[in-house]
């Protein structure tokens, strides 16, 4: 809805706009998202909450996955997936690279860098791209 709403007639204007807004968002969180991932484990460690900076962890590691996801996109697209039907594309916003990487090991879609990285992270953690598959989220196309 907001994207209908903001992305009306002028395309330059449109491009300026997200352009500006993309820039604020990213000096916004390369300039506070230090302070407060510091300001957190000090809190934490201090209130010996450390079953809660546990979770901090995989939170913050499940919500850079997921910006991964829509930022190295393209990228992703071109490097771990081989192109066929019934391929799962890279870049929707809801949903994590495991995930991705998961329906693809699936369908048998990955290229061999695709499956390097998905054998890399199984190594860490037993089963990781097909338990960390969500299986709520809309197909994503390669077009976007």
């Amino acid at each position: 809805m907001l994207k209908n709403n903001f992305m009306k007639n002028n395309l330059a204007l449109d491009f300026m706009k997200s352009l500006l807004l993309f820039g604020i968002a990213f000096v916004l969180l390369v300039t506070t998202a230090p302070v407060g991932f510091v300001y957190t484990l000090v809190r934490q460690i201090f209130s010996l909450k450390f079953r809660w900076l546990t979770i901090y962890f995989i939170e913050v590691a499940i919500a850079l996955d997921a910006a991964g996801n829509v930022l190295m996109q393209h990228l992703l697209n071109d490097m771990l997936l081989i192109k066929k039907e019934p391929t799962y594309y890279f870049g929707n916003k809801k949903e994590t690279i495991s995930s991705v990487l998961g329906k693809n090991e699936l369908t048998n879609t990955l290229s061999f860098l695709g499956k390097a990285l998905n054998s890399f992270l199984n190594a860490i953690d037993n089963g990781h791209a097909l338990n960390s598959i969500q299986y709520d989220v809309k197909r994503w196309r390669e077009d976007n």
